[in-house]
């Protein structure tokens, strides 16, 4: 199990939020039910390279799931293509990875100077970082940051339950706070030699004490001193963004700290049902569309 996706930690998590978990072998896989329907949708996250087993394997249990696809997003950047690209893929096919092995010398002078000089921003305005057990503060700023920026994402049970099944074994929760206000709050996972950043949310106010940037350093700060050899920060554009994606100002910002770009091999759709499952294809993009004309 090379990612935290695929602990059993995050099965029971998801178990515990009315998902059907399914394991083969350490395979982990979900599936989802389409409403109003007997059919359902697979998932399986962050798992190994397609095989031509696997794939045998996975249509039996798709089978017998009822499911109408399988969505599958490898943990690998390289491997045969076997199956059709997913309509809609949920990771992105790019990461940064921060190399930890590297000094904090070696790091610092990587990294972009504005970064380097917003961290010194954040320092001389005395930003603290501090690791918490709170998980308050987070859903506080998180539905402050979803309602500002018009993002989809968790509601606060979601966070609830997933805090109980990966604290304090793998969650860890850090704050930014200026003059004892807390302006951002970030939830790291730690899974082997790597962390995680998959979710993190911040104030609007005083952005000019520069607080992230202090945040991301600091965390690697603490990530080298537990041992971790890597900070995978969760999601890139690629290699030439679009400054109009509405994801570039993050990108940006991740990129100031001069990690490297992984590219992984995409995400997967097993069809098991192709008739049905166009019908889906087809609902499921009007349905995203119907989203994004909600923002």
């Amino acid at each position: 199990m090379q990612h935290p996706l695929q602990s059993p930690a995050w099965g029971a998590f998801r178990r515990s939020m009315g998902i059907d978990v399914a394991r083969i072998g350490n395979w982990q896989l979900t599936f989802h039910k389409i409403p109003l329907t007997p059919w359902t949708i697979g998932y399986f996250p962050k798992g190994p390279s397609v095989t031509k087993e696997m794939i045998e394997k996975l249509k039996a249990l798709g089978n017998e799931k009822n499911a109408l696809c399988i969505q599958i997003e490898p943990n690998v950047t390289s491997g045969d293509q076997l199956l059709p690209h997913s309509h809609h893929p949920l990771f992105s096919r790019y990461t940064f990875v921060l190399d930890l092995t590297k000094s904090e010398e070696e790091l610092l002078k990587a990294m972009h100077p504005k970064t380097r000089y917003n961290i010194r921003v954040a320092q001389k305005h005395k930003v603290t970082i501090n690791e918490e057990e709170n998980l308050g503060p987070f859903l506080r700023l998180n539905n402050e940051t979803l309602k500002r920026q018009h993002f989809y994402a968790h509601n606060d049970l979601y966070y609830r339950q997933m805090w109980q099944h990966f604290h304090p074994d793998i969650a860890r929760l850090f704050t930014a706070t200026y003059r004892n206000q807390i302006l951002a709050s970030w939830i790291i996972f730690c899974w082997k030699d790597t962390m995680y950043y998959p979710y993190g949310a911040s104030s609007r106010d005083h952005r000019e004490v520069m607080a992230p940037n202090l945040m991301l350093w600091e965390i690697a700060r603490w990530g080298k001193s537990e041992g971790y050899k890597k900070f995978d920060l969760w999601g890139a554009l690629g290699p030439d963004p679009d400054p109009n994606d509405p994801w570039y100002g993050f990108h940006r910002f991740k990129q100031g700290f001069n990690p490297n770009l992984i590219e992984f091999v995409g995400s997967y759709d097993l069809i098991l049902k192709p008739a049905l499952y166009k019908i889906y294809t087809v609902a499921d993009t009007i349905r995203w569309k119907y989203l994004k004309m909600l923002r």
